[in-house]
């Protein structure tokens, strides 16, 4: 006999699945339509920098820390090597050119420059010794000539007297002969005698042009190891301030050593050190200011360092037309460095929030004020005061510029 099967009571499970879903679904429509989208933060707006965003001339310019520095700076190098004997001016005086602001003492260039004297004096003596041997082996040449020419002035006589009496059949042919050998003789001894004479001469000539260029040369080297002695006291090459100097009393100094530099104040430039994000927009002839004492003084970029050390680079600038009374080196001034024509623009007051995006992204407020959302916006130049807005938001708009540091990763913020 079949045994019935009763049926289960209670919904079945493909039902349950059913019902869970379709309560899933409500859940998440519910969670859509009545929900906001997003992480919200709450925040108290009292706390928070709120700026408008406006339509106005935007000045390009950045500000800078300026210190006040010599117009130049000369440097001291040791043009001779030595023991410091003397120190004359300490740092900070003034000095003026050819104040001699160190002694050093070197024995062996004393040593060198006794030498030197010595032997100029030597070949001094020598030289005047030969001239005088050389004047009166000159003097004997003359002589001799005048006793040849005056020989053949008498064998010339004598050998007229003679001819005649041989014409005349006076005399024998032989003694005549000899007078007339003795006559032409003389004559062609005086030629040799006088070309020597003459070779002497330009031997001479020469041999005392050796001579004089000999001694020209070591008299110039006498001055030049003088000189060198006189390089021993080293001098202001210039008027100024000694701003260094590297030398105590009893040091040894190498030649060429530096040792000290001197601050040239016939005028001043301003240094300043400025972020590298703005090097490819500093150039020369640029025009800067600054305030002092209720005045304004105007510069110019000089010039531009290429070098880039921890981020920052560095100019000089110089002034143009007057310059704050009392000037000194070391002072700083906070100068407004114009980079560019001022021109309309969507301006964002600067603000804290900037750290936190980089000025790619803002939170904007609602009309009624009540929460702020992320927008993402675009930004071009900056100055100390604004941001240039070039997208992401419209004139009057509610920004909050204070930090996002407390915002975390949230899209909203709710007042």
């Amino acid at each position: 006999m079949d045994k019935i099967i009763e049926k289960k009571k209670g919904l079945k499970r493909k039902y349950i699945i059913w019902i869970v879903a379709g309560l899933a679904f409500v859940f998440l429509l519910y969670k859509a339509l009545f929900t906001e989208q997003g992480s919200v933060f709450r925040a108290e707006k009292d706390k928070l920098t709120l700026s408008i965003v406006e339509t106005g001339q935007f000045n390009d310019y950045i500000t800078v820390i300026g210190q006040v520095e010599p117009i130049s700076t000369i440097f001291l190098d040791a043009e001779e090597g030595g023991k410091v004997e003397e120190k004359l001016i300490e740092e900070g005086e003034m000095v003026k050119k050819g104040d001699v602001i160190l002694k050093l003492k070197n024995n062996d260039l004393n040593l060198n420059i006794m030498n030197s004297e010595s032997n100029l004096a030597y070949h001094t003596n020598e030289l005047r010794n030969t001239q005088i041997q050389m004047e009166q082996q000159k003097i004997q040449n003359k002589q001799q000539l005048l006793q040849i020419d005056y020989e053949i002035v008498r064998l010339a006589r004598n050998y007229e007297q003679q001819k005649s009496l041989f014409n005349e059949g006076l005399i024998a042919r032989e003694d005549f002969l000899k007078v007339e050998e003795d006559y032409f003789h003389s004559k062609k001894n005086r030629d040799l005698i006088y070309m020597k004479l003459v070779q002497d001469s330009i031997f001479r000539e020469n041999q005392k042009k050796q001579m004089d260029q000999n001694l020209e040369n070591m008299q110039l080297n006498l001055l030049m190891v003088q000189q060198r002695r006189e390089d021993l006291n080293v001098k202001a090459p210039v008027d100024g301030q000694l701003g260094l100097l590297n030398a105590e009393v009893g040091e040894s100094i190498n030649k060429g050593q530096r040792i000290g530099m001197i601050h040239v104040l016939t005028n001043f430039k301003v240094n300043a050190r400025i972020d590298e994000h703005y090097i490819d927009r500093v150039r020369r002839d640029l025009t800067a200011t600054f305030e002092r004492n209720g005045i304004n003084y105007a510069l110019n970029v000089k010039k531009v360092y290429p070098e880039v050390r921890e981020g920052q680079f560095e100019i000089d600038m110089v002034f143009e037309g007057e310059k704050p009374e009392n000037i000194r080196t070391g002072q700083t001034y906070h100068v407004k460095l114009e980079l560019g024509q001022s021109e309309k623009a969507m301006l964002l007051p600067r603000g804290g929030f900037f750290q936190s995006t980089g000025g790619q992204w803002v939170f904007v407020l609602n009309e009624a004020e009540t929460e702020a959302v992320k927008r993402s916006i675009r930004i071009g130049k900056q100055n100390p005061q604004y941001y240039e807005v070039l997208e992401g938001l419209q004139e009057g708009e509610k920004v909050i510029t204070s930090g996002y540091e407390l915002f975390g990763d949230n899209d909203r913020i709710k007042f």
